[in-house]
């Protein structure tokens, strides 16, 4: 199979390109392929945002996988059918439902199940008029443009006391996760953000009593970032900082990591004051098996008895892609920054024939580079490259 793209990767950022790609650069389907191994396209982002309960996105109506800005919320008047409260205040905020809804719509009108490879991608190999990627199951694709749209799904963090393939020890992101809490259940929740947030009190309406233990103190942020991060305010700096190093230390500075937004912060703390919740701030040194359940060592001095632990602590740090990545940029000499990230031009451009999108293009998008909203900046950045004289057949 011979292309113009290919995308690895069919989460959010992964569908948004393919759907810019094919609406704004007029891309042929039948010479653009998404790479992913899950049974459908978005398969992963469904799968976290179910296991956590939540019911509305942080994020705004503005933010979504659709070509126009207002595409979520006319889709949205169009349901007739659909009851009121598919949005929140403030900004407009969109169920997970709807937005669910809105993506299998865009999904349908660009025919981007049709153009998925449901394999996953091994090896790439970049020449000087191709990018040849190997498949598991022995095939190749040659593509003349390769969009790496890959997450840190498959990077959920453990941490270092916590046992693994224990039956009642979980990671909530894990793609194995399907052992729910019976009723009535002591559950431990691990975790200080937004994930750990939304199960625990997922965990208190299905009437289990809820243990969450976080590092710190409930930290309170509307966003992840400063919305200023979605406009010319912050970006210009950025773009004037030139050493990786400094630009790192910004997107550090920057991400509200841990954070909840003033509403799931409130109903925390009702449910803490009803005693449905016990917040311990601290850090877990051990967790032993019992007869009856787990004990779980926190701070040293304290300990409580759980009968199961599911683990909200998001995702490691490390440049996604693990030995694919790893061998492209040796093979093909590719720039990486002292954190391991790829050092890019403003089109996102790793190689004359690869892009990126997600967690590998944060040091040019900043912040926002892993959200919905880098989603859309990411497709602006790549829809413009595709479009101009940078991408013909004789780029070098």
């Amino acid at each position: 199979m011979s292309l113009d793209w290919l995308i690895i990767g069919g989460g959010i950022h992964g569908v948004h390109i393919a759907a810019r790609l094919l609406a704004d650069a007029e891309i042929s389907p039948d010479k653009l392929r998404i790479v992913d191994p899950g049974n459908r396209l978005l398969a992963c982002w469904r799968r976290c945002a179910a296991a956590t309960g939540m019911t509305h996105l942080r994020s705004s109506s503005a933010h979504h996988l659709g070509i126009d800005h207002t595409a979520l919320r006319k889709f949205a008047g169009k349901q007739k059918s659909r009851k009121p409260g598919h949005f929140a205040v403030p900004y407009t905020r969109p169920s997970l439902s709807l937005f669910n809804d809105h993506c299998d719509h865009v999904e349908k009108s660009f025919g981007l199940s049709e153009l998925h490879i449901q394999q996953r991608a091994v090896q790439c190999v970049a020449h000087a008029d191709k990018v040849e990627v190997l498949l598991d199951d022995g095939r190749s694709v040659d593509t003349r443009h390769l969009v790496l749209a890959i997450g840190a799904s498959e990077q959920p963090t453990w941490p270092a006391w916590a046992p693994r393939n224990h039956a009642e020890v979980h990671h909530i992101f894990d793609p194995d996760f399907d052992d729910w809490p019976s009723k009535g259940e002591t559950v431990m929740v691990v975790g200080g953000g937004i994930s750990a947030a939304h199960m625990a009190l997922r965990l208190i309406k299905e009437g289990h009593q809820v243990h969450l233990v976080s590092r710190h103190a409930m930290r309170q942020h509307r966003f992840d970032s400063d919305p200023a991060w979605l406009g010319w305010k912050y970006t210009a700096t950025f773009t004037q900082t030139q050493v990786p190093e400094e630009r790192r230390a910004i997107i550090t500075e920057a991400r509200h990591t841990g954070s909840v937004p003033p509403e799931v912060a409130s109903a925390l703390r009702r449910a803490i004051g009803r005693k449905q919740l016990v917040w311990h701030e601290g850090e877990i040194s051990q967790c032993v098996d019992r007869t009856d359940g787990l004990e779980v060592h926190i701070n040293q001095d304290s300990t409580v008895h759980v009968n199961r632990i599911l683990l909200a602590t998001g995702f490691d740090s490390q440049r996604p892609g693990g030995q694919m990545i790893d061998e492209l940029i040796a093979s093909a000499s590719l720039a990486c920054a002292c954190c391991g990230y790829p050092i890019i031009d403003s089109h996102l451009r790793w190689h004359p024939r690869i892009y990126v999108s997600g967690p590998l293009a944060e040091l040019e998008l900043g912040p926002i580079s892993r959200n919905i909203a880098g989603a859309q900046r990411a497709g602006e950045r790549i829809v413009e490259a595709a479009r101009s004289k940078s991408v013909a057949i004789n780029c070098v």
